[in-house]
């Protein structure tokens, strides 16, 4: 394409400027292990991470430009490049993971230990970066025209309307500090209760919300659109199927509640909570597997052709140019890195994967490898079906191990650890392709952005283990703290499939229930997470896509006016997110060395202290979004 050739960086390949810089390594390093960290703990605590590329970006734009007052915007794409590999690296890990944790506190395996998690983090991020690097130029290059790269792009426009990184960097952070001491008030000292619940005990059903700075966040982040989908998954399970099952089997026994206990007497123990905990999240949880395997059929045919057009232009886009901006790393280290890697998964003990597995992850990894950099190109990375790859992988392997006669415990992790590297191969490659977008786009040097994504990894793949490790000791996976969604899915697949007792008739209602959705052109994943997930939780994330949608649905207001406002918003909220999980994991630090702030016990402002918290957090989020801009003029 001609268009491709004659395509102009910002700054030209004959430039040389400040990139890969101490500065911008070790600022990058720190952004990684902070973001990877606050979106583990909220995708443990909501079942979804948030793309941690433009808060990186303007918080490098800020202390660089700003504060060091060096004007290099390729050294602030440096520090996003490597800090947005934390989240990545994170979103792929915890949705598999935990499930070790939870078969060792149930008592089948021995709790993984440091080494292991660290191990499988860090294959599964380099073979995710390593296998994307040959796609450079087939994707980014010579399809720039076709493949868009929306957050990619998006994160480039950031990049270059630099003039403005001051005062964005301060909104992020400002996000980050508010949050700290929301999240204080309720879990810290514990002054406001974290749940305010409305009780409908004649009816059975339940209405509540969370008083928590990181849902409101993720509801403003991700619109109301999607927040709304899925609330009314929980308003459906909460106020639909609960005094359903209440009502149809009060007097029963269905498994899989404690034998003997009948559902009246479960409602009558533990309430409305005990009823969605035995029955309704099974329901969710098929309806999740089912909406994974959906997205994957219906996105079949772009995945075919995807693989198939990535692997046609390959063979025809060898670099032959010498210019600083079409340097990528040499083809030998990459094969020797992937070859080290996938030996390293086989033969190290720590890892629970056999020769099957390892064959398993060299055919996957690098197929959804080159789907996922592809179809982020397409339908950007938040449309990009990386739950059902690692849905479709995990029953793959579950059942080829399975069929080689290992169907016990053995069989069960070694099927997780091949799933826990798939996931997160796919979901490193396509950030390292969003964020090769943004410096072809920019002009940085491939080779240097790749060892910058590699870099990333290996520091958020170090830290995560240590997070997973803290939460689970501080709080247990599958509480309320901590429900990790997606791992315990994973981990009831790998046991049904296994043999496992599972209360099918259930898990078969989610499934259908997810079929009739998708007949009806309804979404099925946000509402199958609402389902999945607590109701308390869904109206907080509903009560954050509701002050979206006024601020985006004023009148009288020009576009370009809402769409500055839009972006504060979401820095701020990026910056609360970030907050609340740093405190989040500073809490389970305490808790872990039996250190409480709790002061409950003196002053305690029940539910309408927690609706004057979520008020007053409301309030900030339009004070830096929609009056931030007023007040400036």
């Amino acid at each position: 394409m001609n268009e491709n050739k004659e395509f102009k960086p910002y700054v030209p390949a004959e430039k040389i400027t400040p990139e890969f810089t101490v500065t911008s390594i070790i600022m990058g390093i720190l952004l990684a292990i902070v973001f990877g960290a606050a979106n583990a703990y909220l995708g443990l605590r909501v079942g979804m991470t948030v793309s941690a590329s433009i808060p990186a970006a303007v918080i490098s734009m800020g202390v660089i430009r700003v504060l060091m007052k060096k004007n290099s915007i390729l050294e602030s794409n440096m520090v996003q490049t490597i800090g947005s590999a934390g989240e990545s690296l994170a979103a792929g890990a915890i949705f598999t993971m935990p499930a070790l944790f939870l078969w060792a506190e149930d008592g089948l395996c021995d709790m993984p230990s440091l080494v292991e998690i660290t191990l499988i983090a860090l294959c599964g991020g380099i073979l995710g970066v390593l296998f994307m690097i040959p796609l450079r130029n087939a994707l980014i290059v010579k399809e720039h025209a076709t493949l868009l790269y929306p957050e990619g792009t998006a994160c480039a426009d950031v990049l270059l309307a630099g003039e403005e990184g001051g005062a964005n960097a301060s909104t992020v952070f400002s996000g980050m500090g508010l949050a700290a001491v929301f999240k204080l008030i309720v879990d810290g000292i514990k002054v406001v209760p974290a749940d305010v619940a409305a009780e409908f005990k004649s009816f059975k059903g339940e209405l509540g919300m969370e008083v928590y700075p990181a849902l409101l966040g993720v509801g403003y982040i991700v619109g109301p659109r999607i927040a709304s989908f899925m609330f009314v998954g929980s308003l459906f399970g909460w106020m639909v199927l609960i005094p359903l099952i209440c009502l149809f089997g009060a007097e029963t026994w269905m498994y899989p509640a404690d034998v003997g206990v009948t559902i009246g007497q479960l409602y009558a123990e533990k309430g409305a909570s005990g009823i969605w905990g035995s029955y309704v999240r099974y329901i969710g949880a098929g309806a999740i597997a089912a909406g994974g395997i959906i997205s994957l059929i219906k996105s079949l045919p772009l995945i075919i052709a995807t693989f198939r057009d990535s692997m046609k232009s390959m063979k025809g886009s060898r670099n032959t140019s010498d210019a600083r901006t079409a340097q990528d790393l040499p083809m030998n280290v990459v094969l020797i890195g992937i070859a080290v890697m996938i030996l390293i998964v086989w033969l190290v003990p720590a890892i629970p994967v056999n020769i099957l597995g390892a064959v398993i992850i060299v055919v996957f990894g690098f197929f959804f490898a080159t789907v996922s950099s592809r179809m982020v190109g397409l339908i950007g990375s938040s449309n990009n079906p990386v739950s059902g790859m690692a849905i479709a992988t995990l029953l793959i392997a579950t059942i080829a191990i399975k069929a080689s006669g290992d169907s016990g415990i053995t069989g069960m992790t070694g099927a997780i650890a091949i799933g826990s590297v798939i996931c997160i191969v796919a979901a490193i490659a396509g950030d390292t392709s969003q964020d090769l977008k943004t410096g072809f786009l920019l002009g940085a040097t491939p080779k240097k952005q790749q060892i910058g994504e590699l870099i990333g990894v290996v520091a958020s793949g170090l830290a995560i283990g240590g997070v997973l490790y803290l939460l689970n000791t501080a709080y247990g996976y599958g509480g309320t703290e901590v429900p990790a969604p997606q791992a315990t899915l994973m981990k009831m697949i790998v046991e049904g499939i296994m043999g496992g007792n599972l209360p099918w008739n259930l898990v078969f209602v989610g499934v259908f229930m997810a079929i009739g959705l998708e007949i009806l052109r309804i979404p099925v994943m946000p509402f199958a997470i609402g389902l999945y997930l607590p109701i308390y939780l869904n109206a907080t994330i509903m009560i954050g896509g509701v002050v979206r949608m006024l601020m985006d649905g004023r009148k009288n207001v020009d576009e370009k006016t809402k769409e500055r406002q839009s972006t504060d918003g979401t820095l701020y909220c990026a910056g609360m997110i970030a907050g609340e999980g740093l405190v989040g994991i500073a809490l389970a630090i305490l808790t872990v060395f039996g250190i409480s702030l709790d002061l409950s016990g003196i002053v305690n402002l029940g539910n309408i202290g927690g609706v004057i918290l979520m008020a007053l957090m409301i309030l900030s989020l339009l004070s830096f979004s929609l009056w931030k801009k007023q007040k400036n003029g």
